[in-house]
């Protein structure tokens, strides 16, 4: 189920229109898990974190959706049928690299999940590097307001380029971090949402290139002329 921002504009090609005006953007998140509660939920949460986007769009008069679909393959394969459904919008797949990435998004993809993508440019191909969890610890304040006491800031890591950490070592920091909160160690699906609500994004985009260059993509395709 999408989240939809109804405007109205006029061209662009799902497939490959870079340069063109665009009138709809439908982004494909991996995540949510597999109840529509619990993607709803992921779904709002993207859409407050991409809320500069989301204004631009309005501003622009481009309709802005995003759709939260639950496992990394299902993410690409719904982008792939959008390819067919939906060739006048600029659909973007947004997934975990899950591994450190050394290409560009699209090659990375192709190269480690075998996906093919060749029938789109980079510009569609976006990853949070390594999961989406570490856009989260990139924003310590946004964490303690969340878990509240007995919170451990100090549990996970200080590595500066956040994209350098490994799933599992974040996976288990945030695990410490967490498990003294009244609200119980980190939970995916429960927890997730919430945080993206209130991420500060200018400190996530600092702090990881891949969440920044999401969102110099979409803004630039919006106000190219």
């Amino acid at each position: 189920m999408a989240s939809e921002i109804f405007l109205g504009r006029t061209v662009a090609h799902g497939r490959a229109g870079w340069n063109a005006m665009v009138d709809e953007i439908r982004v494909y998140v991996e995540g949510g898990g597999d109840e529509r509660g619990t993607k709803a939920r992921l779904r709002q949460g993207f859409h407050t974190f991409l809320n500069s986007l989301v204004e631009t769009a309005r501003s622009k008069r481009v309709r802005f959706q995003l759709v939260a679909c639950g496992s990394r393959n299902a993410a690409f394969d719904n982008f792939q049928t959008a390819l067919e459904t939906h060739p006048s919008a600029f659909n973007v797949l947004l997934v975990d690299s899950e591994a450190p990435v050394n290409a560009e998004p699209r090659q990375y993809l192709q190269q480690r999940d075998g996906w093919d993508l060749s029938h789109c440019n980079s510009n569609h191909c976006h990853l949070m590097v390594q999961t989406m969890e570490a856009w989260l610890v990139t924003d310590l304040d946004a964490l303690s307001r969340f878990y509240g006491q007995g919170f451990r800031a100090n549990s996970l890591p200080n590595n500066p380029n956040v994209e350098q950490v490994g799933k599992e070592q974040l996976a288990a920091a945030l695990k410490v971090a967490t498990v003294r909160t009244s609200k119980g160690e980190y939970h995916k699906t429960r927890h997730a949402p919430k945080i993206l609500e209130q991420l500060d994004a200018v400190k996530v985009r600092r702090a990881a290139p891949h969440c920044d260059r999401l969102f110099v993509t979409l803004d630039q395709l919006m106000r190219a002329d």
